[in-house]
């Protein structure tokens, strides 16, 4: 069976999703929605990347796409409004926009009702996805073989994606992403999801951070930083019970590899990739090298399609949902 896909924005992880949805054999591309002046008449292929013209053109109207009645929209970009009206006109969506829905249960439930209300109505299933299964089911799935648990950290490395974070900014100034409350907002549904699952009655969120400062002149690929401004970042979201930490998310972000060495080191010498600990009886640890960020973000909507589409109404997360899987990649 085949899927008619809408992708709905063309930034950074949309023309990776779109690229996915275009290559995938399973789905076939319904249209693409933008609200930029320059991507709207742009063939579909271009604006992926694949090459070859596939004959559908970006359109700022999103009545063309949602006339063609996908099954599923890819949505990375836009608003809650934008989000309602899809799933009123019957079409599932999985999205990246709103990190909050990560958790349903511990989001602003006016919103909540609003989306659920819009399910009901086109009887069409959500997914809110976060920074990736490590931060959700590759957690929950190594509890299973635990007796006890102490405590959860999950871990990401990146290195030379400093555009999000800041890099190359003055080191006394406190980079956007984490300022006060801002990785909770971000990071903190996460963390509450992965409580919720064990059944962890979290009393707190914490966020803690730590900079790194450039030892001399960096060339790196975002651009030039100078010696003593911003060049890497640490930072945590921490749900606490009883006055200690005991689920982590970690985000360890470096311009260069052998910058900060008392933090954290990416697995197998690599520059980036993902930990798993679990600190318990027996504890247990995962690492995993593969590519985060825009790419591994746009690979799971991709691959969450077949599920959400075949969802019952409502608001859903991958823990409530069959395991996305490679279906049909392997060729």
């Amino acid at each position: 069976m085949s899927y008619l896909v809408g992708q709905w924005a063309a930034g950074a992880v949309g023309r990776r999703t779109l690229r996915g949805i275009i290559e995938h054999p399973e789905l076939e591309l319904a249209g693409v929605v933008t609200d930029d002046p320059r991507q709207a008449g742009v063939d579909a292929a271009e604006l992926a990347g694949t090459g070859r013209r596939l004959g559908v053109l970006a359109t700022d109207d999103p009545a063309a796409l949602l006339a063609r009645r996908p099954d599923v929209v890819c949505h990375t970009g836009g608003s809650a409004d934008d989000l309602c009206r899809v799933l009123a006109a019957g079409a599932g969506v999985v999205s990246n926009v709103l990190p909050a829905l990560v958790d349903p249960p511990s989001a602003d439930q006016s919103l909540v009702r609003r989306l659920r209300s819009a399910c009901a109505m086109g009887e069409a299933a959500f997914l809110a996805v976060g920074p990736g299964l490590v931060g959700d089911v590759l957690p929950v799935l190594l509890s299973g073989a635990c007796r006890r648990i102490d405590g959860i950290k999950v871990t990401e490395f990146r290195c030379g994606d400093g555009g999000r974070v800041g890099f190359g900014a003055p080191i006394g100034r406190r980079p956007a992403v984490v300022r006060a409350g801002a990785p909770g907002r971000r990071w903190g549904p996460v963390v509450r999801l992965i409580a919720r699952q064990l059944a962890v009655p979290l009393d707190d969120l914490t966020e803690a951070y730590e900079i790194c400062a450039a030892p001399e002149a960096l060339d790196v690929a975002g651009g030039r930083i100078e010696k003593g401004a911003l060049a890497g970042l640490r930072f945590q979201v921490s749900g606490v019970l009883q006055g200690r930490p005991v689920i982590t998310v970690e985000d360890v972000v470096r311009a260069r590899a052998d910058l900060a060495p008392h933090w954290p080191a990416p697995p197998f010498g690599e520059a980036g990739g993902y930990r798993v600990e679990i600190a318990g009886e027996p504890g247990a640890r995962m690492d995993l090298a593969a590519p985060g960020g825009a790419h591994a973000a746009a690979l799971r909507m991709v691959n969450a399609v077949r599920a959400v589409a075949e969802a019952p109404p409502g608001l859903h997360t991958p823990l409530t949902l069959p395991v996305f899987t490679g279906r049909r990649l392997l060729r």
